[in-house]
Order: structure tokens, then C-alpha cells, then sequence
């Protein structure tokens, strides 16, 4: 176990519990002066104090784990990219903030992203308020994101609903289709008109699309049963972070009723040991399920359950275009909030021949390496000439976990030279002699000589 300095976490948790250093102390069974050099990261969280802690508070151990402060981080250096390059502030210094004064940084990580949106504002001739909300569905994959895609009671309870109608692998539209018609009086009929799905409420029918494959009717059946069984505890779960009647609250019950279906037809304990078993193919998985590609990888991005954890993935689905329309994380891993994302990550290469597996190891400015996954699938409504919608779907883990992956194999997961270059995209991004880069870099005044020309699209000036 490396070395966990939690100072200003564990000192919050304190201040929180309204305990005074010396009741701390004593119920950690050690020194108050042991105790404050702690809370001043002069000496690291050890093992037995991390129990003592995590018994006497009830709060997980990865309370105090260094993920969050990666994030915050990643966070602060996209929304201050600007000021950050103008005033030469360092990777160090903003980690020695989100790490002794997290309260502090999130405050400027606020203001911020205010700022964007008035700078956003004034751009689009939309006026000048700069508390403009953000998209609902946008806060929905905040939502998740600060949860770390893993919704714990929710995940539980599907798994023992799944142990109480008999779901088993590829097999689950007759469980859930019985459960349905037994427990509510749901009817199924085929046709949805324009619709995948279709539930009137009051005749109690469901109706599903006949274009709909077997794994797709097993998720909508689950998906509907979480809204009759649980829908108490899906509003529950969406007041937590918005207003009862908002379209944020709107939408996170449908985001939580997914994550139950998905959860119900994959149940956490039988399907993590399924993909530790076959370490994490995707397309293995796909085949004993019977789920479509991005349903399993967008599952195995959740399994992240206290003592029974699995790979903790990122998860992100874009279009050729490079709108992401989804992207969720259980790692430290930075999805731009602004300024695109970067051209030379493999989920824009798994365009170029679709159906097949792309495999990268990337490298983050920060030096983070991480193993991605990525392949385009491709959505058809059916008819000829009917346009349909191609993705592609990424799944990404620390290079550290890399080795239980069956995509590992024959990798040079040590060597940075064997990493390709990536960044949160190009406005943001700090490789200033990228090639690639398709924006210039905030921050940095452009050298612009008309006598001269170089490989890099927008030179920048050296620092004063």
C-alpha cells in the first residue's frame, strides 16, 4: 500500500463531527501530536488508523484516496487554462491546493466555469447573465460522475430482485416478462409506432418495438420494472442533487431506473466474476449475456462495489463528429467540459473500420498512462435507406489495472515512448508543439511571423 497523505480530508471529517484533536486522538488510540502532524500530511494515514477511521465514522476507506484530488485537478486546470498559463502556475501547486484546501479549490473551480459561461454568453450575442444553468443533461452526467458511476443501494437491490425472479445469462425476457405480467398486470404487445418503447400507464400495456433485439427488450423490461417497483427510491436518489419537478430531476430518475435495469440483467457479484474470468473481454461477455457492446462496456465502467471492486474503467461514447454523448468514470480520467476532444485518441480511429477492436495506450500531460479500448458500433432503424447512427464506444483504465485485461497482451505497458500523446482537447491542452492541434492554446500569446512557418499549426512565444 503507497503512502495516503489525507490531511485536510481527515481534518475536515473531524471539524465535521465537531471532535476537538485530542477527542480524535484518543479515539484513534494515538497522540494528539501524531494526530496534527497528519492533518498537516507531515506524516501519511496508516493502515491501522485508516480502520480505526473508517469503523468509528462509517465512511469508506476511499474517502481519503487520492482519485478525487485527480479529478479536481483535471477540473481546475481546464476551467482556469487562461489565468493559469498568464499567472506560470505549476501541475504541483494546483495539486498541493486540491489536496490541503479541496473547499478552496472548488470555489475557483466555480468561478471558473462561470466564467466560461459568461465568456460563452457574450460570444453567442445571448446577453450577458452569467448564471445561465447548464444543459439538464449535462448535471445528470455530473450526477453520475460524482458518484462515480456506482450507485450502491441501487445496485443491491437490483441484484436481489434478479436472485428473486431467476435471472440467468441470455435468459432474462422471460423472467422479467413473468414478473411484469404477475406482480403489475403489465401486457406486452409488439408495435411502438415511432417509438422503441411505449407505456400506457393506464391499460397497463407495453409496447415494444419489433425492431428491437433480445437484449434490447430484456433492458427496456427492466427498465420498466424499476419505474413501477422503485419509483420511490428512484425520487429519493434524484433529490439528492435537484429540485422535484425539475427536468434534472426528470431525467436522473430515468438515468437511475437504467443503471437498475442494467444492473438487474447483469446482477454485480455473477457478472464481475464473469468478467474477471474471461479478464474483461468485451466481446466474450457480449456473446454469454446476449447484450449488445455498449450495454456490457457501459457496465463494466460500474463495478466499482466497496470489497468486491473490479477494473475501474471510463467509459465514453462519441460520434464521428466528436460530440460525446456519453462519458462516465470511475478513474481520474478528465473529460473536457469545452474545446472538443483530442484527434489522435483511438476512439476516432475505430471509424476507420468498424466492428473491430482498437487497442492505445494513451498518455495524459500529466504523465497518467491509460489503457483504452475502442470500437464503432452501428444503429440501423431498419428499412433501406433509412439513416441510422454510428458510435463509438471507449473504455479506458489506469495502465496500472492494464494487466488483468486480456487487451494487455503483448503491450509494452512500461514505456512511455510506447504511449501515444493525448490531451482534454485542443484549447486546453498543454502540448504546445502538438501537431495535430486544431485550435490555438489558451493562455499563450501565438508567435505570428509572416517571414517564417513551422510544422506546429499555431507556434506560441516563449515565456517572458
Amino acid at each position: 500500500m503507497g503512502k495516503t497523505y489525507a490531511g485536510a480530508r481527515l481534518r475536515r471529517l473531524r471539524e465535521e463531527r465537531r471532535l476537538t484533536q485530542a477527542e480524535l486522538a484518543r479515539l484513534l488510540e494515538i497522540s494528539p501530536s501524531y494526530l496534527n502532524q497528519m492533518e498537516h500530511d507531515s506524516r501519511p494515514l496508516t493502515v491501522p488508523v485508516l480502520l480505526r477511521l473508517t469503523e468509528a465514522f462509517g465512511v469508506d476507506p476511499g474517502f481519503f484516496s487520492e482519485r478525487d484530488t485527480t479529478r479536481l485537478v483535471a477540473d481546475l486546470r481546464e476551467a482556469l487554462a487562461g489565468q493559469l498559463a498568464e499567472a506560470r502556475v505549476s501541475a504541483a501547486d494546483l495539486t498541493e491546493l486540491a489536496a490541503r484546501m479541496p473547499a478552496v479549490a472548488q470555489v475557483l473551480l466555480d468561478l471558473g466555469r462561470r466564467n466560461q459561461r459568461l465568456a460563452e454568453h457574450l460570444g453567442d450575442g445571448r446577453g450577458t447573465d452569467p448564471e445561465q444553468p447548464r444543459s439538464p443533461h449535462e448535471e445528470i452526467r455530473d450526477f453520475f460522475y460524482r458518484r462515480q458511476n456506482y450507485l450502491h443501494d441501487t445496485d443491491l437491490a437490483a441484484e436481489e430482485l434478479a436472485r428473486d425472479i431467476g435471472i440467468r445469462p441470455g435468459e432474462a425476457v422471460p423472467a422479467l416478462t413473468a414478473r411484469l405480467a404477475d406482480r403489475h398486470g403489465v401486457r406486452l404487445t409488439g408495435g411502438a409506432g415511432e417509438h422503441l418503447h411505449h407505456y400506457d400507464a393506464p391499460t397497463r400495456t407495453l409496447h415494444l418495438s419489433t425492431r428491437l433485439r433480445p437484449g434490447q427488450r430484456a433492458f427496456r423490461l427492466a427498465t420498466q420494472l424499476a419505474l413501477l417497483e422503485h419509483d420511490a427510491e428512484l425520487d429519493r436518489q434524484a433529490a439528492e442533487d435537484f429540485a422535484p419537478g425539475a427536468p434534472a430531476h426528470r431525467l436522473a430518475r430515468i438515468g437511475i431506473a437504467n443503471y437498475f435495469a442494467a444492473a438487474l440483467v447483469l446482477p454485480y457479484t455473477a457478472f464481475h466474476t464473469a468478467a474477471e474470468e474471461e479478464r474483461y473481454d468485451i466481446e466474450r461477455l457480449t456473446d454469454r449475456y446476449g447484450l449488445g457492446y455498449e450495454t456490457v462496456c457501459h457496465r463494466l465502467s460500474t463495478l466499482q462495489r466497496p470489497r468486491l471492486r473490479g477494473v475501474p474503467f471510463s467509459f465514453v461514447r462519441v460520434d464521428r463528429a466528436g460530440n460525446l454523448s456519453k462519458r462516465q468514470s470511475a478513474t481520474g480520467f478528465h473529460f473536457s467540459r469545452a474545446g472538443g476532444t483530442c484527434p489522435l485518441w483511438n476512439v476516432y480511429e475505430a471509424f476507420a473500420a468498424p466492428g473491430r477492436i482498437h487497442v492505445q495506450v494513451a498518455e495524459m500531460p500529466d504523465g497518467q498512462r491509460y489503457l483504452w479500448t475502442a470500437r464503432a458500433v452501428t444503429r440501423h432503424r431498419g428499412g433501406w435507406g433509412e439513416p441510422g447512427k454510428t458510435f463509438s464506444i471507449g473504455l479506458g483504465c489506469e495502465v496500472r489495472h492494464a494487466h488483468r485485461l486480456v487487451y494487455s497482451d503483448g503491450l509494452d505497458l512500461g514505456s512511455a515512448c510506447a504511449a501515444t500523446p493525448i490531451g482534454m482537447g485542443c484549447r486546453v491542452c498543454e502540448r504546445l508543439q502538438c501537431p495535430q492541434r486544431a485550435a490555438p492554446p489558451l493562455g499563450h500569446p501565438l508567435r505570428i511571423d509572416q517571414n517564417s512557418s513551422t510544422f506546429v499549426p499555431y507556434p506560441v512565444s516563449p515565456p517572458p
